[in-house]
């Protein structure tokens, strides 16, 4: 479930669009003011800011630069300006998306929902301070830093951090992540794996991520 800060002082609007947003299923927390929506934002995880521009005490310009001190998450911004220098400002200072008062709420929920249609496929897996995969791109990094991976090193990293409780027999990674015909032998596996050891473990000759279980396989080891 999706968790989504809605920021507006106008109690009404952010009734209406919370109704629409439960019946969708997402988790909506709602802010009447900057301050609250600041405390709000550092108590639970987010994964979309909606934003009014015009509040009481702290304008939604000033959190925006605030959120984006310490998160990347999606921000849209609501306001009465339609102007392109006041969206400017706001992309400027880190909004991801406008929507200009009064505005259709069917309209809204539709950006919302392309925006975790997005969000889904930029899935980021992460396991503590180690790995960090990006199901997207195929991009990894290994204690904050990009490694470069074959299409095979890829998969067996993945299989195994979405698996970290199995451990699994050479034919069984052999099966589920190579292709070719002429690989169809067991021992290229442990080819592969003292490849993709050589890139992510910082001793290969005690490896933490990538563990060997004598007469089995191997296992996710983190």
């Amino acid at each position: 479930m999706f968790n989504i800060l809605l920021v507006d002082d106008e109690v009404k609007i952010t009734e209406v669009i919370k109704a629409y947003l439960d019946k969708e299923g997402y988790n909506t927390f709602i802010a009447h003011d900057g301050q609250k929506a600041l405390e709000l934002f550092t108590q639970e995880e987010f994964d979309l800011v909606i934003l009014d521009r015009m509040l009481p005490d702290i304008s939604g310009e000033e959190i925006c630069k605030r959120i984006r001190e310490t998160s990347l998450v999606h921000i849209i911004m609501l306001t009465a300006k339609t102007e392109d220098d006041d969206k400017i400002d706001g992309f400027n200072l880190g909004c991801d998306d406008y929507v200009c008062k009064p505005f259709n709420v069917k309209e809204l929920v539709l950006r919302i929902k392309a925006v975790f249609r997005k969000i889904e496929k930029e899935e980021i897996i992460k396991v503590g301070d180690e790995i960090e995969v990006n199901t997207l791109s195929h991009e990894v990094k290994i204690r904050g830093t990009e490694v470069s991976l074959t299409n095979t090193e890829y998969k067996i990293l993945l299989l195994l951090v979405n698996n970290q409780k199995k451990i699994f027999t050479r034919e069984e990674l052999l099966e589920l992540v190579t292709e070719d015909h002429y690989e169809k032998f067991d021992r290229i596996i442990d080819v592969h794996i003292k490849n993709l050891r050589q890139k992510i473990e910082e001793d290969t000759k005690k490896p933490k991520i990538i563990q060997t279980v004598y007469g089995v396989g191997y296992k996710f080891g983190l």
